[in-house]
């Protein structure tokens, strides 16, 4: 009995299936769709002396009506070309006669190129280069360290009113432009470290850091009152520079005084402080080094009175 019921139910839910209605085929729309190729009124047929314009038109009446029909309504429009942008520079000027890398350095490469340019700050370490390149108007931080430049031309940092710091450390410096920084208005940092300078430039009264040491300045390198002007000079490095005295008049911003190893013999008791004011206090002077000079600090007393710490020295 139950294999007569399964066998019932069987054949009930094959009749079930067999009574859906079957879905009608997709039917392209297209004339010729039902019409053997043979009897097609211009049927294609491949002859290769046939010149290249009757091949075009023979595959051409292959095709179905309604496709010709929709190639030849739907006008061709040309779609606008899209402005091309203007390449900017790094410091946001259009590129225009200068290239998108900066101007031109005189390798013949672009100055972004030859160096790194990162914003406004400009990469230039360790490229053999000769000479300062050009660099772009808007840069404020130029390191061009461990290069070959020997001299610093009137015009190599002209116009550039937005620089701030330009470090030159390790080249072959020996010649400075006495304009080369001084047009600068923004200059803060200046740092020409190890090479051969043996005058100073004028320098611009914007500077608050100072370093020329390891170079050759003597006993005339450094001009008389070169830093008395420079009311924003906080540290002052010199050392390595075969200096005979301290240089005078400082700066009452100073923080910092570097002298080491150089030829510094004697101190006056008013190198530092007032002699006729006892009650001057000269605060901001905390660091002076005066280390690796034939000096004896013990000799005057009175030089430090004012000073908050004493300078380190020899003392015998």
């Amino acid at each position: 009995m139950q294999t007569f019921v399964n066998i019932f139910l069987g054949f009930f839910i094959f009749d079930s299936v067999g009574a859906v209605p079957i879905t009608d085929t997709v039917i392209y729309d297209s004339e010729f769709y039902d019409i053997p190729l043979g009897e097609l009124l211009h049927p294609f047929v491949y002859d290769e002396n046939k010149q290249s314009d009757q091949f075009k038109t023979e595959i051409g009446t292959a095709l179905p009506s309604i496709i010709q029909e929709s190639y030849s309504s739907a006008p061709f429009t040309e779609e606008p070309e899209e402005e091309a942008s203007t390449p900017k520079l790094i410091d946001g000027s259009s590129a225009q006669g200068s290239g998108v890398l900066g101007p031109q350095t005189q390798d013949g490469l672009p100055t972004c190129l030859l160096c790194t340019c990162l914003g406004t700050t400009v990469y230039c370490d360790d490229h053999e280069l000769g000479a300062v390149p050009p660099l772009p108007k808007k840069t404020m931080y130029f390191y061009s360290r461990y290069n070959r430049i020997r001299k610093i031309n009137r015009n190599d940092f002209s116009n550039l009113n937005n620089l701030k710091r330009i470090d030159l450390t390790a080249n072959f410096i020996s010649e400075i432009h006495e304009d080369a920084f001084r047009r600068l208005p923004q200059l803060e940092e200046l740092v020409l470290r190890d090479n051969r300078i043996r005058q100073l430039p004028e320098l611009p009264s914007t500077l608050t850091f100072l370093d020329v040491s390891k170079n050759r300045l003597g006993h005339k390198g450094i001009p008389n009152e070169a830093f008395k002007d420079l009311h924003e000079l906080q540290h002052l490095y010199i050392t390595d520079n075969n200096l005979d005295h301290i240089p005078l008049p400082l700066p009452e911003s100073l923080q910092a005084l570097h002298l080491q190893n150089n030829n510094i013999q004697e101190m006056h008791e008013d190198t530092f402080c007032k002699m006729k004011d006892f009650t001057y206090v000269r605060r901001a002077l905390e660091d002076i080094r005066l280390d690796g000079n034939p000096i004896n600090l013990s000799k005057t007393p009175y030089a430090y009175m004012c000073l908050p710490r004493l300078p380190v020295g020899n003392l015998i």
